[in-house]
């Protein structure tokens, strides 16, 4: 039985006791005109003691505190309080049914019609009270009416009895419209598991039972990877059944001291039961944790597909500290990601240091929104040069110096402005600027082949994104400096929506813009994206060049990615040059042009003037 049935029940206690008390009051008074006082006050005296024991009940009842074992210890006595409150009022029909001297019968009659009505409705939520208390009062009744043989009398007990069946009906529908209607309120459609709003109902009762116990759970976050992929490739319905399998595996794992929800989507989770010690409940859930994993990752057959996937989970222990139901599944949602970030498919606990990690980036995010309006971002311009050495292009950086936070990396800030949509601001500053300077620059004489800048997945995927650069074009530069422009983009954005990026690649290119495959070679899907995008530039991965000597295969990938670049027609950047011995693999090899530390660190726009005009004098 769930806990709010266990409330709606323990409500009906202090009304079930006013209708005993009070109404058992005029028996003792009708008993003492008619001189059978005695029966009364026996009678009263035991729905008084009765009446004690379920005030006890009542005051004994803490829901959001008690144990599991201890709320169904509780339940038991409750039913056996109703059943001895409602058997009392079948006694005193019995005492008072012979009365008819003093017409008592009549009353006692009436009263046990009523309290059969009280029944039918106050305790309609449960069929183990209802039912049984209904047979209680009304079969004696019925016996009482059959025990007259006379005529009326076999009449009113074919009235009772039907009487009774319209009482155990309307119980009962009116139960299975409750139960109905309180599922569907607590339930998920798809795989019949607990909702999101059941599940955070249930892990506050978990919460104040540790505060109570001074005990340890443990909260489950699993949400299954690459689940979109199944979903876009082979339809929703496939991803469905696939869900559907994944919770009934999931439902064979858990015990009854487990609480497990489905959140939305792809994610699932999951409360455990509680222990006395945290390193205990570190452990079990560890452990049952890791055996999920592997009942989840098993393969599934859902016709006509044969499908594996994994998942990750993130393992949040839960205390007795005053932490909000939220925070808990916050955390535990921060590990699930750290687990996504560490390769999927594993499991991931979280301390106190995910929590630093996530309050530093907010503070970063925080100071972030308010960067452009403080001139804290600042550009810096990377040179490219030929293989003879004369630089060509360059390749615009940002950076962000923070009074507060001082120098922060753009691998820091650049994911969180993605992540909270600075980006679109911060990327339309930096082609704004970028687009000045080339501008500055070529009326200076500082003549490049290529401007090579950076553009983010949520950046190119805005619904204003090509009108703007249509607009900051028409603003500052004409079509011969607009063919100049390289736009460099991930795999990460390619695998996002491959056929709406395509469409805005070519919109693009109608004004001569460029575009860039960065870091090429760390996807796993790189080849098949060359031949489907209007891409004209390879740039090769850092990590490749920087290993170029540690050993032949290396070498090997590199010279790969250069014959594929050839073969293709493509231009091709190597960035990360540190050394001599790069420079001349890389020369040797036929790529186009260089970058990196071994010619140039990022500069700013003055030094890029002065170093350009040393290497091009007049």
């Amino acid at each position: 039985m769930n806990n709010k049935f266990h409330s709606f029940l323990h409500q009906q206690i202090l009304l079930m006791l006013g209708l005993s008390l009070i109404p058992g009051l005029g028996y003792i008074f009708l008993g003492w005109l008619h001189d059978v006082i005695t029966p009364a006050l026996i009678w009263y005296g035991l729905v008084l003691s009765s009446s004690i024991w379920g005030f006890r009940l009542y005051k004994s009842f803490l829901n959001d505190t008690m144990t599991r074992n201890e709320l169904e210890q509780w339940y038991q006595h409750l039913r056996w309080f109703f059943y001895t409150i409602f058997s009392l009022w079948t006694l005193i029909f019995v005492l008072y049914s012979g009365e008819t001297t003093s017409k008592l019968h009549y009353i006692a009659i009436f009263t046990q019609l009523g309290a059969s009505v009280v029944a039918s409705t106050l305790l309609y939520s449960d069929k183990k009270l209802y039912i049984p208390i209904i047979l209680i009062l009304m079969v004696p009744l019925t016996i009482y009416f059959a025990g007259i043989q006379e005529w009326y009398g076999y009449i009113l007990c074919l009235f009772a009895y039907i009487f009774m069946g319209v009482l155990l009906y309307s119980a009962t529908s009116s139960n299975k419209l409750l139960v109905k209607t309180y599922y569907q309120a607590t339930h998920d459609q798809l795989t019949d598991l607990y909702n999101r709003n059941q599940f955070i109902d249930d892990l506050q009762i978990t919460i104040n039972r540790l505060k109570s116990s001074g005990g340890f759970s443990y909260l489950l976050l699993i949400d299954l990877d690459h689940f979109k992929i199944i979903n876009d490739s082979l339809g929703h319905d496939i991803g469905d059944e696939l869900l559907i399998e994944v919770s009934n595996r999931m439902k064979k794992h858990i015990t009854k001291e487990h609480t497990l929800a489905r959140l939305g989507g792809d994610e699932f989770i999951i409360i455990g039961p509680e222990y006395a010690d945290k390193t205990e409940c570190q452990q079990v859930a560890q452990v049952f944790s890791e055996k999920l994993l592997k009942k989840i990752k098993a393969s599934y057959v859902i016709p006509p597909h044969h499908l594996y996937i994994s998942a990750s989970i993130g393992l949040n222990v839960l205390n007795d500290k005053d932490i909000k139901v939220n925070t808990f599944v916050k955390e535990a949602d921060i590990a699930m990601y750290e687990a996504k970030s560490a390769g999927r498919d594993g499991v991931i606990i979280f301390n106190d240091d995910f929590s630093k990690h996530i309050e530093q980036q907010l503070e970063v995010e925080r100071l972030l929104h308010f960067a452009l309006e403080k001139n804290e971002i600042e550009l810096k311009f990377q040179p490219q040069q030929d293989q003879s050495s004369a630089i060509i292009g360059c390749e615009v950086l940002v950076r962000w110096n923070n009074k507060k936070l001082g120098t922060v990396s753009p691998v820091e800030f650049i994911p969180i402005a993605e992540q909270s949509g600075v980006i679109i601001n911060l990327g339309q500053y930096i082609l704004e600027e970028s687009f000045k300077i080339l501008f500055e620059w070529e009326k200076k004489g500082i003549i490049l082949k290529q401007f090579s800048i950076n553009i983010s997945m949520r950046q190119i995927f805005h619904h204003s994104f090509v009108d703007d650069v249509k607009k900051i074009c028409n603003k500052y530069i004409n079509h011969s400096l607009c063919s100049k422009i390289v736009f460099e983009l991930t795999e990460t954005i390619v695998a996002q929506d491959i056929k709406k990026l395509i469409t805005i690649m070519n919109e693009l290119k109608e004004l001569g813009i460029k575009f860039s495959m960065d870091d090429f070679g760390t996807g796993y899907s790189s080849l098949s994206y060359i031949t489907q995008l209007p891409i004209d530039e390879l740039k090769i991965d850092r990590s490749f060049v920087s290993n170029l000597h540690a050993n032949e295969q290396n070498k090997a990938m590199v010279s790969s990615i250069l014959n594929l670049a050839n073969t293709f027609n493509l231009s091709i950047v190597a960035e990360g040059v540190e050394t001599s011995d790069q420079m001349e693999f890389l020369v040797k090899n036929n790529c186009n042009i260089l970058q990196g530390y071994y010619f140039s660190k990022p500069i700013s726009s003055d030094e890029f003037e002065v170093l350009y005009l040393q290497k091009h004098p007049s």
